[in-house]
């Protein structure tokens, strides 16, 4: 076995790994995967003969990666949709073993990477690598460009944020259900008022970008623009359980063409996640809830 081969068959040891850190920072299977392959090339292009720790060499070098692609993420006004609306795992047909579904499926719904993107790119990183990956702050310190001290209070404000919007996230299922079906009504009946009851002031409504192609706006913000945007509207859609949460999906044929994952905070709908995505409608395989 020649040393590239080695590399590479080291390599693989630790993709799944790789693939989950990235997976968490980046809320995009396709970017994480495309920030795996970028520390395959940094490695092949490196000498690691004093590296004596591959993965948590690794873990640094994709915690980087994913860091410059969040703030490049931030700094642009005209990013793809896509880079908002978080990816379900895994799509059905795909073979994933036991160890790598265990390492994306902890904690990795659609509403926790939802809750993720709230974060600073900074606060985000220190927070999965610390809370969700065990790795120690004075390792993460200079990913982030900060002290260990500074590090370890970026990952509190990133926890304290984290599990304060837990804390005020509807759990109740039934009456987020009563919200999604009253937000359908009113939508049907080209209520106005009906539908401001039922919208936060700060809703989002969000397509990713098969949607986009159907005629959806990539982003509406505030509830008059979203309750313009859905009054007389959704006439074909359907209750449905959605991630695990009630959402709406609709149907043309009998074929699924739009989800919608509906986030409910105090009562109100506070952001609208329109999916159009073969992978991704396949992935969330939302179930019909009785009318």
């Amino acid at each position: 076995m020649d040393e590239r081969d080695w590399l590479t068959e080291r390599f693989e040891e630790h993709r799944h790994r790789l693939g989950a850190v990235a997976y968490r920072m980046l809320g995009s299977r396709t970017e994480a995967d495309d920030a795996v392959q970028e520390s395959w090339l940094r490695l092949s292009r490196a000498d690691t003969s004093g590296v004596e720790n591959l993965g948590g060499w690794l873990t640094t070098i994709v915690a980087r990666v994913c860091l410059d692609m969040l703030r490049s993420r931030e700094s642009r006004r005209d990013h793809l949709v896509d880079e908002h609306v978080p990816e379900a795992i895994p799509a059905d047909g795909e073979t994933i073993d036991p160890e790598h579904e265990a390492l994306l499926g902890d904690a990795v719904g659609v509403a926790m990477l939802v809750v993720l993107q709230t974060l600073a790119p900074a606060e985000r990183v220190a927070f999965v690598l610390h809370d969700m990956f065990a790795v120690p702050f004075d390792e993460i310190a200079p990913i982030v460009g900060r002290s260990p001290t500074a590090t370890r209070q970026l990952a509190s404000r990133a926890r304290r944020r984290v599990q304060g919007t837990a804390d005020v996230r509807d759990t109740d299922f039934t009456r987020r259900r009563e919200v999604v079906e009253a937000f359908l009504a009113a939508s049907r009946d080209g209520d106005f008022a009906a539908l401001l009851a039922v919208l936060d002031p700060d809703v989002v409504a969000r397509a990713d970008g098969a949607a986009v192609l159907m005629g959806a706006s990539a982003e509406v913000r505030g509830a008059e623009a979203v309750a313009e945007t859905f009054k007389g509207r959704a006439r074909a859609a359907r209750p449905a359980l959605v991630d695990g949460a009630p959402g709406l999906v609709w149907l043309q044929g009998g074929r699924r063409r739009v989800v919608f994952g509906i986030t409910i905070e105090r009562g109100r709908i506070v952001a609208i996640d329109m999916l159009a995505d073969d992978d991704r409608l396949h992935a969330l395989d939302p179930e019909l809830l009785d009318s």
